[in-house]
């Protein structure tokens, strides 16, 4: 199955003051996952707000992200999206009245 996989190369942080961010990437990790187009070389990365700084004050992180092939995981509880609620298995029915109430008559 593919799924979408992180590579992470780089973080940044905010220029105070203003609306912009500085990173700093390293040039081998992003080299190796370039890619070609129109004989020109190109490289797309995503830049992210961190929850929470790092040790040096770094807010940000800069990733490349590619669809690759990842091993099928064994299939365990599945994890439920925050908000929705999990399906409870059906109810066995009663098979004969006679289990559902002592009836008078």
């Amino acid at each position: 199955m593919k799924k979408f996989q992180k590579h992470f190369v780089g973080k940044g942080k905010q220029v105070e003051g203003l609306q912009i961010i500085k990173v700093t990437v390293n040039m081998d990790d992003l080299n190796d996952l370039s890619y070609e187009f129109n004989g020109e070389t190109y490289a797309t990365f995503e830049v992210a707000k961190m929850k929470t700084a790092d040790q040096f004050g770094r807010e940000f992180t800069v990733y490349v992200s590619r669809k690759e092939e990842v091993a099928d995981e064994p299939e365990t509880e599945k994890e439920t999206k925050p908000g929705t609620k999990m399906k409870r298995p059906a109810k066995k029915v009663k098979e004969s009245i006679d289990e559902v109430a002592d009836l008078p008559f």
